[in-house]
This record gives C-alpha cells, structure tokens and sequence, in this order.
C-alpha cells in the first residue's frame, strides 16, 4: 500500500491576500513558491501582454535581423525540428510565421526518428546544401549539434539555434543561439518548452517586421499550448500564460487538421467545451507524437497545417491509425520488460533492457511506465546490429537527475541529450559495458538512503467544514494545471460512507457518498478504476480518503465532488 505524506507547509504568505483568495488556495501557492503579494497576484492575474518582449532576449535581435535579410534576398529558409510534439508544433509556427511575413521558400526538415535520431546530422546538412539552403532555423533541437553547425558554415548556410535543452559544455559556433538555459539568455522564464522558444521568436518577428499585425499570433496559443503541455515544463511563469490562453484558442481553433484530429480521435472539444491542459497531454499530445514514434513526424506536421478539409481528414486518420499502433506496441514491449524487471532487477537500483525489435519510437513511453511502476530509474535501449550501436531513451524518479549523470558518463557516449528527468542516449557496443558500469555507479550514489516506496502526495488535509465553493472556485482559478502547478491533492480522515456502489462497464468505478461525522454535508465521490479493490466497501464504514475536489457539471446542474486517489478503511 501506498505511503501518505503531507507536503510541509511552505513558506508564510503575504496575509494581505487573504482579502481576495482562500487561505487553502493560498497555502497551496505558498507550497509551489509563490508567497509574496507580487508573485501571487501575477499567478493569478497575468496576461498574454505580460508575456516578455523578446527583442530583450539575447541573440533574439541578431536572429530576427538575419532572417529579415533572407527574407528580402529571397534566400531559402530550412526549419529544422525534431520529431515530437514539441518540435512539431513549433516547426510549424515558425513555418507559418515566415510564410505570412513573405518568406518567398521556406521547408521544414523532420529527422526521421529510426533512421537519424534526434537533432541536426550531417546527411541532413548534406541534403539542404543541394537544395540551396542559404539558412536553417532550428527549433527543439541543435544546441548539442557542434559538428554538424561546423559543416553548414563551411557550406556557406548560417544556422540559428533555438532550442531549450541541457546547456552542454561546448556550444555550436550558430550565427545565434537562443536558449533560455544559457547564462546570458536573459529570459525571465527560464523553463520554456522548444515550442515557448519558437514562438517568442515569432513574436520578435512581427515586432520587427509588422506589428500592427502582431495580435493575430494570438491564434497560433493553439500549437504553443499543445507542445507546451506535451513536453511536461512547467506550467508557471509564460508557460501557464501560453497554455492559460492556448486552450481557449484550441478550443475555437481555425486550423482543419486538429479540427478532423478531434472528430476522428472522438475528442470532445469545442466553443463550449473548453478542454484543460489533462486532455492535450492525454488525448492530443500522444497522437501528434505517435506519428514520430511508429513512422514519420511530417504526417502530423502537414496536418497542422493542411488547410483543406478533405486533406486534413485523411491525413487525421493516418495520425490515428499510427496512435492505434503505438498502443498497441507499447503495451507489448511492457510487459515484456516488467517480467525482466521482476526477475532480474528487484534488487538492483535501476532497470535495463535492450532489444532488437522494439521501435525506438515507443522506447520513451515504456521507459516511463516502468520507472514509475518500479520506482527506479529506466533504460530501455533498441539494439542496431548494423550499426553496432544501441539507442534509446532513459526515464528517472524525483530523487535522480540522470542528465548530471549522463554528463558524467559522457566519454561513453556517442550521442545523449535531454532533461533531469528524461534523456535520450546513443551508445556504441564496445562502450555498452563500461557505460553500463558507470551509469551503475552513478544511480547507486544518487540512490542511496532514498526511500522508493510507493507514495502519495498530499497537499494539505482538510475537513468537511472546509469544503465549499469558495474554495472550489478559487481552485479554478489555478488552472490549467500540469507539471510544477499539479492539481491539488487534499485528504480527509473518518469520513463515514452513506452509500456504496460499483458504476461503469465491468463495474470498473466505485461511487461513494460520504459525510463526515458531526456534519449534514453529504458529498459525492467518484474511484475511476477503484471499484473492484474496494467492492466491499458499505454503508456505515470509515475511511479516510485521499482526493482532487473539482466541480461536477451535468445536464446544467454544478456540484462538489471528491475524485478519489486513494483510500482506506479508519475503522478496520
């Protein structure tokens, strides 16, 4: 069972606030680092006009004067992305802000992800070379590729980085790089996804070049939401304004192809629905990025931006089908791996594995499902024969940073890049064993005294008394919620269960309605996928309870209702 651990309280907030917002609402922020009157007011009350001018961001002004000169010499412009969400939003904005601003011969470049991998490679450099790229933007990707930079100057292409990845100890000699981690980035938000870095370049565009017109990049907030939330940054500072206000214009959104995305998908989005930021992560993001993991990245790409609606519907179903695919296959290759981790590393601290077989597209995913079932950091490689290198993806727990790690092991490294928490590696087979050992040595000195039971998270513990609707409506106002600004989790002990009841296809879901002791107040409360392990559940019993507090809406009626975590009986 899992542990249930109370956050500590935070830091003492600012008590002029307790004016405007609920104490708990408060306690909350003052948890996520936000105390002061200033920070919270600016949590709640930022706007897409407080968002930084990007002409203030170094190496910005050098860019957008760069690309206004290719503009006016009709010089062609290759994009370089990568192949997620992320990367795929952002090429396309950049492609579609240069084009409006009249760009003559713009191309966006997405490496295949089987056959290049990820970031600039030379053959690429090569290709844009013979179609008479005179320069290449690149967009969640290139602060890594030194090389590759090196071979597109000697060809006479100036390259713009833009990207938003680990600052390695050497850069590439880019005409710019713009990168909210380098030291002089001057960027205020220093945690942007590659999509935030490619529209804050969009917008140094239209300051520039057309400014009475800069307001209509508002309707590009759709793509930066997406990519925002699909690379798991966190949603404070300009993120949660990109996706604050990118959900609302994803809701109304002109763009055909996520228009027949959400029918195809049955994504129940619309005017009057406006999604939040849980639906793009689990819904929208991994259909976009399903096409980079079982085939090609353009064909969610040329979705995006496909403006015929007969075009959009077809390319929509291919993007479909491939999700179906990956599915499918992840599911396999998870199974396959927990009965590896089961047997051969439930004493060891992380989980490796490697295959042939598996698509290097899905290797993400599964390393992610394990490190979090297991609690331990995940490798889950594909081996190339041919090429006698393994490639594939790494995912880590809070307690390890496998990036300071993966530094550490870099004279093993052919290719890595990525985050604390997630990273990308290529390793040639005769480092595989001396990687394989320092990799070891690493985790296990991060690793040690950590506890890595299973646990819960809990915001605060509250009791009936506090449960009400101005605390519901200022939880509201935290959203959209995602990575660094979670949904709030509350618990509540001895609340005595009214009725009991198992609801849904299989009897998958339990339905409670629950009182606490002393109180009239009787709330509903909802178990996705709790209904078999606590079926014996019944009137009369005791529980504490852990849970999300949302509104429920149905048929027009609004009500409270506790969606349940976690629970447990207090009397037995």
């Amino acid at each position: 069972m899992a542990v249930w651990k109370i956050k500590e309280q935070g830091e003492k907030y600012d008590p002029e606030l307790e004016k405007k917002y609920h104490p708990l609402v408060l306690r909350l922020l003052a948890q996520r680092g936000l105390a002061s009157l200033a920070d919270v007011e600016s949590f709640f009350n930022s706007g897409y006009g407080d968002l930084q001018n990007p002409l203030e961001i170094s190496g910005m002004e050098k860019a957008v004067e760069r690309i206004i000169l290719a503009r006016d010499k009709k010089e062609k412009i290759a994009i370089f992305g990568d192949y997620d969400a992320d990367g795929v939003t952002a090429s396309a904005i950049l492609f579609e802000v240069l084009t409006e601003l009249g760009a003559a011969d713009v191309i966006s470049y997405i490496p295949d992800r089987q056959l290049e991998g990820y970031g600039m490679n030379e053959d690429a450099v090569d290709y844009l070379q013979k179609e008479n790229v005179e320069l290449i933007i690149t967009v969640d990707c290139g602060i890594t590729n030194i090389k590759e930079v090196g071979k597109a100057n000697n060809f006479g292409i100036d390259v713009i980085v833009t990207d938003h990845h680990h600052i390695p100890k050497n850069i590439p000699d880019a005409l710019a790089v713009i990168n909210p981690n380098l030291e002089d980035s001057d960027f205020k938000c220093k945690n942007l996804a590659g999509v935030g870095v490619a529209f804050a370049l969009a917008r140094g565009l239209y300051q520039k070049i057309n400014p009475e017109k800069s307001e209509q990049l508002k309707w590009m907030l759709d793509l930066a939401a997406i990519g925002t939330v699909a690379d798991c940054v966190p949603l404070l500072g300009e993120n949660r304004t990109l996706v604050k206000y990118g959900l609302i214009v994803l809701s109304k959104t002109k763009r055909a192809g996520l228009k027949e995305m959400f029918s195809v998908g049955r994504i129940e989005i619309s005017e009057d629905n406006i999604p939040d930021a849980r639906k793009v992560a689990f819904q929208i993001a991994p259909r976009i990025n399903a096409s980079g993991r079982m085939d090609h990245a353009s064909h969610a790409y040329k979705m995006i931006i496909e403006k015929d609606t007969v075009k959009a519907r077809e390319l929509a179903l291919e993007v479909e089908s491939k999700n179906q695919e990956r599915q499918k296959v992840t599911v396999e290759i998870v199974r396959e791996v927990q009965i590896l981790a089961n047997n051969s590393f439930r004493d060891e601290k992380f989980i490796f594995a490697a295959n042939p077989h598996w698509p290097v597209g899905v290797l993400g995913l599964v390393a992610g499902k394990i490190a979090d079932e297991f609690r331990k950091p995940t490798i889950i490689l594909q081996e190339q024969e041919k090429e006698n290198v393994f490639v594939g993806s790494l995912r880590s727990v809070p307690e390890v940073d496998i990036m300071k790690i993966l530094n550490e092991c870099s004279e093993f490294l052919t290719k890595f890049g990525g985050h604390s928490q997630a990273a990308g590696v290529a390793v040639a087979r005769e480092n595989m064993e001396k990687f394989y050992e320092a990799f070891s040595a690493g985790v296990t000195r991060k690793m040690e005294g950590v506890d890595s039971t299973s646990s819960v998270d809990i915001d605060a513990e509250v009791s009936a008394s506090d449960i009400n609707w101005d605390l519901v409506n200022d939880l509201k106002k935290m959203e959209p919620f995602g990575v660094g600004n979670e949904e709030p989790v509350f618990s509540a002990k001895n609340m005595i269960v009214v009725e009991s009841r198992v609801v849904g296809n299989g009897s998958k879901h339990l339905k409670l309605s629950l009182r606490a002791e002393g109180s009239p107040k009787v709330f509903d409360a909802i178990g996705f996928s709790m209904g078999e392990k606590f079926s014996d559940l019944a009137s009369g019993d005791i529980i504490d309870a852990v849970f999300n507090l949302q509104e429920d809406e149905w048929n027009g009626n609004k009500k409270m209702q506790l969606k349940l975590i976690d629970l447990k009986k207090a009397n037995g």
